[in-house]
Order: structure tokens, then C-alpha cells, then sequence
């Protein structure tokens, strides 16, 4: 809508934004003076917690609560514009100072880093109907992984990975291979599902003609796909009937501890916060910091979703007057007689932080763990 005395931010300094994010659920608004004098953003505080009906003190005491948690454990901590913007900038200040990678972790080549984002996703999305289940299910087990990602992080790959072909595979001994596959890799791999098999699929694969995954599960099915050590792994050892796998190609990196102490400072203070919740006296107060826990979890999932670091899509706005003037590769959204709203990728960015080999590693033994049920909440 005009706005008298604004326009859309286009962008300051090293942190270049063009204009608004359009999000079906946490949209972002950018804005500035059209002296250049001041910027505003205004976002959507559902990208913090879930409110229900809570008013606007309540919700601020539980950013208070959430700074003063945080800074018992970063002294400088600051709450930021996103989840995912706090979570990296509190990340950063546990970088270490000497060492191998004082100066910073290797950041992978666009190759790779295009291998990763098509090749591993993070959640499992499945409906499960009859016959493959009955129609009276004999019990319902529900999981609390609330904050489960953390116990993930405590290994992660580090450096410049090498690559693995079938061959170099092949020819390892058996317990190398096992070392490899509990390591920290990505592998391209040939599954076959044994005949016997009658439970849920263990190995995500593409969708055919969908941007999706599915996990395959029919017995003697034979697919190629990518996934992690964890569950790959896990397909291998299964105690029902272990899967067949053929290791195809690969990639595998050493393995550090680069957002362990990270982790381990946000699941402290999610507790601290939990247990405030459900302690405190004041029914205001508890309440409050119930959201301010949601939100440390919000903090460690985006936080932890911003290392994967996907092709960036710019979205701005255009006069109809200046139609001319649409960048190249921009696709319309939407239009009306006074503007157009488009979009446009604008490619990898060159954040010295983007790791998704950590997101990717996190979100397999995730799939792995809750496939075993053996984790601990």
C-alpha cells in the first residue's frame, strides 16, 4: 500500500536486500525514508513462536526473558531481526580463536554446494494408509523431539571433503567401510529392498516429476538415490532385514565438533527456560517463558536451516511506468495499474558461513534416530 514518507529498502551496506520478502506465512516488510534517513523491517513474530491469544506485553516479556537466558551464556548475545539471523550471529561467537580453523571453516565449492541442496533434504512427510496399515491401529506412540536436532550437532564435517568412487570403496576392508559410513559423508548409492520387506521405507528417493522425496518401500524395488551415513547405516543394519547397498559414488570429509559448544549453550538454556515455564508463580510470567523456550528452539532449527544456505530469490517491485526497467530474469508475481511485484533468484551467496554440509548431516541422523527410536529427548 503507498506509504507517504517511504519507500521500499533497497538495500545498505555489505548486507544488500531488494525490497520485500513475499511469504505465504512470515512475509517481511522493508522500508525506508526517502531522505535515506531511517530503515524499518517488520516482520512477523510467528517466526519466533506460536502465539494464541497471548497480548502484546506478555510477548514482550518473553523477548526479555530470551535476552537475559541468552547472555548467561554469550555476554554480548543480541536478539536479531529472525531466529535464523540470531542463531548464526550467536554461532559466530563461538567460532574458535586459535587452531586449525581460527580463521573459519572451508566453505564448499557451488558444485558441491548444488550437490547438497538437491540431494538432502530435511523432513520426512509421509501418510501411511490401508492396507499398508490396518484399519484399527493397535496403539499411537507419540515422540517429543522437541529440541532434538542439538543431540545431531555434537559431530559434524569439517575441511575440504574428498571424494569416494565405487572402486576406492570396494576396495577398503570392511571395517574401513564401516568408519566411512559412520563418518561424516554424502553418498550416491544403489538400493535394493528385500523381497520380505513389509514395513516403511528407510532411504529417501526423488518423487518422479515432483520437487519432492518420497521413501520407497515395496519389496524387491530398485533405486539409486543420494543420503546420508546415518541412514544408510542404518538401511544396512536393519534388524528386521538388513537392505541391500551398493556404495556408487561418494563424498567424505573429517570429522569435527563445529557447532557442539553452540548447541550445547542453546539446549542449557532451552531447559533453563522450559523449567521457568513450569515453575514460576505468575501465570503471565510462566507463560512467557514458555514462548521465550519456543523461541530458543526456533533459534537452533532456522539457526541450523540458515548453514544450508539455498540459491537466494530476491523479490521487489516496479512502477508499471518503469516496466522497462524489470531485471532479466525477474518472474512476475503479481501486478496492479501502479506496480509490478516480481521475483528473481539471485544465485549462491558468498557468506563465508554457509555450510550445508552441517544442516545435511543434522537433518540425516534426525531421520536416522527417529527410524531406531533411539534417542533421547
Amino acid at each position: 500500500a503507498p506509504t507517504p514518507g517511504w519507500r521500499t529498502d533497497t538495500g545498505r551496506g555489505r548486507d544488500r536486500m531488494a525490497g520485500h520478502f513475499v511469504h505465504a506465512r512470515n512475509p517481511v516488510g522493508r522500508y525506508q525514508r526517502e531522505d535515506g534517513s531511517h530503515h524499518v523491517e517488520i516482520r512477523s513474530v510467528g517466526e519466533w513462536f506460536d502465539i494464541d491469544g497471548d497480548d502484546p506485553a506478555t510477548v514482550r516479556d518473553a523477548f526479555v526473558l530470551l535476552w537475559q537466558a541468552l547472555r548467561r551464556h554469550w555476554t554480548d548475545a543480541v536478539i536479531m531481526g529472525s531466529p535464523s539471523q540470531t542463531g548464526r550471529d550467536l554461532w559466530t561467537r563461538t567460532i574458535p580463536t586459535r587452531g586449525q580453523y581460527a580463521d573459519g571453516f572451508p566453505v564448499l565449492s557451488e558444485e558441491l554446494r548444488g550437490l547438497l541442496h538437491a540431494t538432502a533434504g530435511q523432513g520426512r512427510n509421509e501418510l501411511i494408509t490401508p492396507p499398508a496399515v490396518p484399519q484399527q491401529l493397535p496403539q499411537l506412540v507419540e515422540y517429543d523431539r522437541t529440541f532434538a536436532y542439538a543431540k545431531h550437532a555434537w559431530k559434524s564435517p569439517v575441511g575440504t571433503p574428498r571424494r569416494v568412487t565405487a572402486a576406492a570403496f570396494a576396495s577398503w576392508s570392511e571395517k574401513e567401510q564401516t568408519r566411512a559410513l559412520y563418518g561424516c559423508g554424502h553418498w550416491q548409492v544403489r538400493v535394493t529392498i528385500p523381497d520380505t520387506w513389509n514395513h516403511v521405507g528407510l532411504l529417501p528417493a526423488p518423487a518422479p516429476g515432483e520437487r519432492a522425496w518420497h521413501y520407497p518401500a515395496a519389496p524387491g524395488t530398485t533405486f539409486t538415490t543420494w543420503a546420508g551415513g546415518p541412514e544408510i547405516h542404518t538401511a544396512l543394519t536393519n534388524p528386521l532385514t538388513p537392505w541391500k547397498i551398493e556404495i556408487l559414488d561418494g563424498i567424505l570429509w573429517e570429522d569435527g565438533k563445529p557447532l557442539d559448544d553452540w548447541t550445547k549453550k542453546l539446549k542449557d538454556t532451552w531447559s533453563s527456560l522450559t523449567a521457568q515455564a513450569q515453575l514460576h508463580g505468575d501465570p503471565q510470567q510462566a507463560r512467557a517463558a514458555h514462548l521465550a523456550s519456543r523461541a530458543v528452539r526456533s533459534i537452533l532449527l532456522y539457526g541450523i536451516g540458515s548453514f544450508a544456505q539455498r540459491p537466494r530469490m530476491v523479490t521487489g517491485t516496479t512502477p508499471r511506468t518503469m516496466e522497462r526497467d524489470l531485471p532479466p530474469d525477474a518472474e512476475i508475481i503479481s501486478f496492479d495499474d501502479e506496480l509490478i511485484t516480481w521475483q528473481r533468484p539471485s544465485g549462491f551467496s558468498r557468506d563465508p558461513n554457509a555450510h550445508p554440509e552441517w544442516a545435511a548431516a543434522i537433518w540425516s541422523g534426525a531421520r536416522a534416530a527417529l527410524l531406531t527410536q533411539r534417542h533421547r529427548d
